[in-house]
């Protein structure tokens, strides 16, 4: 069985407000928090301003907290 991975390689994307557009095709991206691959269908979660992709909900909070500490209380 081949994983929609093997499909292709690691895309380039510009991430907009709801929406992102493909710079250079490949079948994934990497999370910048956890740096697992992240099929693009499967993409739900990035940060526009940095323009980095996330795994999910809890991958996106993390790397706020990281970047700004003064949200954890």
């Amino acid at each position: 069985m081949m994983n929609r991975m093997d499909s292709g390689g690691e895309a380039k994307l510009q991430y907009g407000d709801g929406d992102f557009e493909v710079i250079r095709p490949g079948a994934y991206v990497r999370c910048a928090v956890t740096g697992e691959p992240i099929a693009l269908d499967l993409l739900r979660y990035w940060n526009v301003e940095r323009q980095e992709p996330y795994r999910d909900a809890e991958a996106s909070l993390r790397r706020e907290l990281e970047l700004a500490p003064a949200r954890k209380r």
